[in-house]
């Protein structure tokens, strides 16, 4: 008796079973080619499915040794449990799923707090796919509120040229000039004095930024703050600071509680951060404070009667996941004041320490020593002529680190760096391996014959 047959009777016959589900097959995904430009006609198992498309992501980089992001590569096992069950629930969809609206409110309310909102109460705030989208919706309400004086011209923003490249969008996007100030020597970011140069009755603006991302450092917001009084007692000009805090709102509540350069300046409007970044949520979730109804002009807050309920919205963005507003709500009720501040100062002891190592090298030179945000560059020094800074970034990337080098903005064009961000889970013991790395390859780097850098600080 046959109990087996080789062949189908019918080798054409489709199978009437659920087409996106089937048993392992081995040898399938040997056998087909994953589409680039349109679909496939047939389905695929779920499980070749996602071992084919798992093969191809093996290319990418160990994400955990990416030290050029600022953006959360890690969380714990019960965050990303909170994450996956939250993924299907819609953000905008407030009356149906209003539990998470309540944690978005709750986590608007708590940023107040940390950042010493004057009344709480008045605070306006909400939550965003990013810092890139609240910087556009910060820019929006300056701009707003400008245009309501009346002024004739052309509305211009005063910033930094190190600002992130958001605000250069904001500006074109919205027809606003934006007036850069260049980097000038060993001055890397914005200042009283050159922002106070810039401004003018049509200024809407002044963005301090807080933690810039080409070497870490704080910009001086208070001092902006009080150039601005000063400008407006002599001139009128009553022109308002957003702060950028895409990271370092994040860190100087919990290290630098001593550092005023939030809303207990009362000409600061605005504050923006990252809950994607050192918020130790994984992305995209940002979020953007006014400090009260004035400073948010309300015609640009839309009321929506959609599926059954009136909500306030002021967004880009409409639908996405609520997950990662849960995984914010997660981390505040997880780690409370103390434990960021346990998380952010062991970053912050990373950071110096593997600066520290790197300066003790010899070849290498600090900008900054990741004592403000957990971040630092550095150069190499004018003696060193056999490798610049490209060179070492593509040999560590040989050994899995990912450090960027690049050159400085205008002005400083001379000046190329390589940069290290330490987040949460980058440990002493990885930035030991990085430092012996580094102290492995420099002697094959030192003699590559004929190689000199038109790059130094």
């Amino acid at each position: 008796m046959v109990l087996h047959k080789g062949k189908p009777t019918d080798p054409d016959r489709k199978s009437g079973a659920n087409p996106l589900y089937a048993g392992a097959y081995p040898a399938l995904a040997a056998n087909i080619r994953l589409p680039h430009d349109s679909l496939a006609e047939d389905p695929l198992p779920p499980d070749t499915a996602l071992q084919v498309v798992r093969d191809e992501l093996m290319l990418d980089g160990n994400a955990r040794l990416n030290l050029a992001t600022f953006v959360t590569t890690w969380m714990e096992p019960q965050a990303r449990e909170l994450m996956a069950e939250c993924v299907d629930k819609n953000m905008i969809d407030k009356d149906e799923y209003p539990q998470t609206a309540e944690l978005e409110r709750r986590c608007v309310n708590i940023l107040a707090d940390l950042w010493h909102a004057p009344d709480p109460t008045e605070v306006m705030g909400c939550s965003t796919t990013g810092s890139s989208e609240a910087c556009m919706l910060a820019g929006m309400a300056l701009k707003r509120r400008w245009s309501k004086l009346g002024r004739a011209g052309k509305p211009n923003l005063v910033m930094g040229a190190n600002v992130q490249v958001c605000w250069e969008k904001f500006c074109e996007y919205w027809e606003v000039e934006p007036r850069l100030v260049p980097m000038d020597g060993d001055r890397f970011h914005l200042t009283a004095d050159e922002a106070i140069a810039r401004c003018d009755e049509n200024t809407i603006g002044v963005v301090a930024i807080l933690g810039s991302t080409f070497d870490g450092s704080y910009e001086p917001v208070a001092e902006i703050a009080a150039a601005l009084d000063g400008l407006r007692d002599r001139s009128g000009w009553d022109i308002p600071v957003h702060v950028d805090g895409a990271s370092g709102a994040m860190i100087a509540p919990f290290l630098d509680p001593e550092l005023v350069w939030d809303f207990r300046l009362p000409r600061v409007a605005s504050i923006n951060t990252s809950g994607h970044k050192y918020g130790l949520v994984y992305p995209g979730v940002g979020w953007v404070l006014w400090r009260d109804k004035a400073a948010l002009p309300e015609e640009l807050v839309f009321n929506v009667n959609y599926l059954g309920g009136d909500m306030p919205t002021f967004a880009l963005n409409f639908s996405r996941p609520g997950a990662e507003v849960a995984a914010q709500y997660y981390t505040f009720v997880r780690l409370g004041r103390e434990g960021f501040r346990a998380v952010q100062q062991a970053s912050r002891d990373v950071a110096t320490q593997l600066a520290d190592g790197i300066a003790g090298l010899g070849p290498f030179e600090l900008l900054t020593r990741g004592d403000q945000l957990p971040v630092f560059a550095f150069t190499t020094k004018a003696d060193v002529e056999g490798f610049d800074v490209f060179d070492v970034s593509r040999r560590l990337r040989e050994r899995g680190w990912l450090v960027p080098a690049y050159t400085f903005p205008e002005n400083r064009t001379d000046l190329a760096v390589l940069r290290i961000v330490v987040r949460n889970g980058f440990t002493h013991d990885l930035a030991d391996l990085l430092l012996a790395d580094l102290r492995r390859l420099l002697p094959e780097l030192d003699h590559r014959p004929g190689r000199r850098t038109a790059f130094h600080h």
